[in-house]
């Protein structure tokens, strides 16, 4: 960076509390996810500073995974809680009550710069709004501790309708340990290409025979990515190829394949993969990692529902589109993105895809579907309906020892669920096998 950069950075304190308020206000307003909206502010940010970046990072994620709790105390130190707010001065009052609470910044510093950040962004009423957050940091600092012990931290940190559903299916117990593992930042996983030798990774071994990386920077930069030696996938994302069983030389279908850790994953056990999506975006990523990785598959762009093929398979992967509330340890906005309709809309569309992947797969193949998700009716209850129509289809129970280190994640039935808190932290994942008898 130039001295100039520097200079500019070191002259603007308030850069990344205005890039981690800008974000926040487009994740929450436009339905973006985080790491998205981050990159796309900062990479705009040109004069940002390496450091100021990555507190930018941390503020906005701090404050996304503990938003539910963050809201509760400012509805107790709002006068008028009821009263609508600006999209952006509400972000200006959660980044500010993120520092205050859970980041530890000094409350001179968090509660001036807020107020000097509400003047400088020309909010509606500015006068009134540096005020507001004037008196708001003010009281957070001095009484935020004692509001926040008021409130319950799991049942705050995520909507009624998500605690009820989880609570229902899980236990109370277990879904207050779901909701705190989001509260912690996940390490990164890899999947490793077979027979590569991955050396200059600060990094321990995944639950399912990955990596795990306990330090990372870019992910471009690290030891291996330019050679494609490894990919990124959550740990539970490795189990649903893994569980398929394949055989070199068989003929797979991945059905909703992209963003194609899973394509990757087949391809480097020698079958033939199809690799089906409808996304023409999300479809150059897998062919990106494709060439890097030099792993061949056959990329087509067709809605699944709608695809056809001259001869059945002998296995089909379907990791269907669902809510994605497995994921909230690496996506904290998709617990205030997500809707009670969303489940409902998304089961139809996995039933449509199960039963296109039900015409075409052979006689005697196997069936794997996965979901992201810990909602009933996404996992359980979906497969339940699709046996239920399909009578040529049964149910091919996974073993424990198929599940490597997530073997407490087996159902009584022979499914998996993968919990946010199992191994250390990984997605939550429900997956099934099942084969086609005739």
């Amino acid at each position: 960076m130039t001295a100039r950069r520097r200079e500019k950075s070191a002259a603007d304190p308030l850069a990344a509390r205005r890039l981690a308020v800008g974000a926040l206000t487009r994740v929450l307003k436009e339905g973006v996810h985080h790491e998205a909206a981050f990159a796309a502010l900062a990479d705009r940010a040109v004069t940002l500073d390496p450091a100021d970046r990555a507190f930018a990072r941390l503020l906005l994620t701090v404050t996304l995974r503990r938003l539910g709790q963050i809201d509760a105390v400012l509805a107790q130190a709002l006068c008028a809680p009821e009263k609508p707010l600006d999209d952006r001065l509400r972000a200006l009052l959660r980044v500010g009550a993120a520092q205050l609470l859970y980041l530890g910044t000094p409350a001179h510093a968090a509660v001036a710069t807020m107020v000097e950040l509400s003047a400088r962004d020309r909010l509606p009423q500015v006068r009134a709004a540096k005020g507001l957050v004037n008196a708001v940091l003010r009281r957070l600092a001095r009484d935020g501790v004692a509001l926040l012990d008021a409130i319950d931290a799991e049942r705050t940190a995520v909507p009624a309708w998500l605690w009820n559903g989880w609570a229902q299916r899980f236990g109370e117990a277990t879904t207050r340990r779901i909701i705190a593992a989001g509260f912690v930042e996940p390490m990164l996983d890899l999947s490793v290409k077979p027979g590569v030798a991955v050396s200059g990774l600060d990094a321990i071994s995944s639950p399912t025979g990955g990596l795990r990386l306990t330090a990372h920077g870019r992910i471009e930069q690290l030891s291996g990515f330019a050679e494609g030696s490894w990919w990124v996938q959550d740990a539970a994302a490795a189990l649903p190829a893994m569980l398929l069983q394949v055989q070199p030389g068989e003929r797979v279908l991945d059905l909703c394949a992209a963003p194609g850790g899973k394509t990757l994953q087949l391809a480097a056990a020698g079958v033939q993969v199809t690799a089906v999506d409808q996304s023409t975006t999300r479809l150059e990523r897998l062919r990106d990692n494709l060439a890097r990785t030099k792993l061949p598959a056959t990329v087509i762009a067709v809605d699944g529902r709608a695809f056809a093929a001259e001869e059945p398979f002998d296995a089909v992967l379907l990791d269907a589109p669902c809510t994605a509330t497995g994921t909230i340890r690496r996506h904290p906005e998709i617990a205030w993105l997500r809707k009670p309709d969303d489940v409902a809309a998304l089961a139809v569309l996995q039933a449509e895809l199960l039963d296109a992947a039900a015409r075409l797969i052979r006689p005697g193949g196997r069936l794997i579907y996965a979901v992201c998700s810990l909602q009933a009716e996404e996992g359980p209850a979906q497969i339940a309906a699709f046996l239920a129509r399909h009578r040529t289809f049964t149910r091919d129970p996974l073993a424990r020892d198929e599940l490597m280190g997530l073997s407490d994640a087996l159902l009584p039935a022979g499914d998996v669920q993968t919990l946010p808190f199992m191994a250390g932290g990984v997605d939550g994942f429900y997956i099934a096998r099942l084969r086609r008898t005739s």
